[in-house]
């Protein structure tokens, strides 16, 4: 299985509307790949909290419309990244879409967890519920956005209702890229599992962003990594070595905690 990870730079002097059209360009390109990654809110930029209202779109809106197209003429799966959605009903929400080679939407995770302490996304922003999980041909992949990766229980709950691939679009400032690295090989490790991990760069608002998109394996060995700039970081995987570790290492059987078990 191919996947390409789009390290997109978010450039302020780009509209919003140039950067659809240049993303939709790029996963074009990505033709012959089985899976296409963006990162988080790049559209907007992930610390652009101002510009969230005004940059904020239906769940069906432009974004959509762009990268529904972009995947139908590319014949691939696509993880869209995450938008900021205007519930019409609701608030505001980080919202990542994936669409199968048809154009059509296969899935949509609000996310979750949500960062700021008590400012910016935390407060602008609702919270997800649901855990939610993709079947493509080869793989079933489970869906976490940015500051999600610093919730390991979330990703035990994906691995639990079937997840074996786990695709994390964000917005990680550079600040904290060890933390980055270092927590995508652990959620690999402990849940033996592939984790396709695709950061932004450039720099949002002032903030820099760490770029450096990995893709790590159930063992946790690296078998991927970009650079800090704009990339687009393309690698083959075996989606069977998650099942063959589970089996020939298989800790997941011996959980206690969290675990429903029958009484009697």
């Amino acid at each position: 299985m191919r996947a390409s990870l789009l390290q997109i730079a978010v450039d302020e002097g780009e509209s919003t509307g140039s950067r659809r059209e240049r993303v939709a360009s790029l996963v074009r390109e990505q033709a012959g790949a089985d899976l296409v990654v963006l990162p988080e809110l790049w559209t907007t930029g992930a610390f652009a909290f101002e510009s969230f209202g005004a940059e904020a779109e239906p769940l069906e809106g432009p974004t959509y419309d762009v990268m529904a197209k972009a995947a139908s003429d590319a014949g691939v799966w696509l993880h869209a990244g995450s938008i900021p959605e205007r519930d019409p009903e609701g608030p505001l929400y980080n919202t990542s879409l994936v669409f199968s080679p048809a154009g059509e939407l296969a899935g949509a995770y609000r996310k979750i967890h949500r960062f700021g302490f008590d400012k910016g996304e935390a407060v602008l922003m609702g919270r997800g519920e649901e855990l939610v999980t993709v079947r493509l041909p080869d793989t079933t992949i489970g869906l976490a956005t940015c500051y999600d990766l610093r919730f390991p229980e979330l990703f035990r709950g994906l691995v639990d209702v079937g997840a074996e691939t786990l695709v994390i679009p964000a917005g990680w400032p550079e600040r904290r890229r060890a933390h980055w690295t270092l927590l995508a090989q652990a959620r690999a490790v402990e849940n033996q599992a592939f984790v396709l991990a695709c950061g932004t760069a450039g720099t949002h608002a002032g903030v820099p962003q760490a770029g450096h998109s990995i893709v790590v394996d159930p063992w946790g060995e690296v078998l991927a990594e970009a650079g800090a700039g704009e990339e687009v970081l393309s690698v083959e995987f075996d989606p069977a070595r998650v099942g063959a570790t589970r089996g020939q290492f298989p800790v997941l059987r011996d959980r206690v905690l969290g675990v429903e078990r029958p009484h009697g």
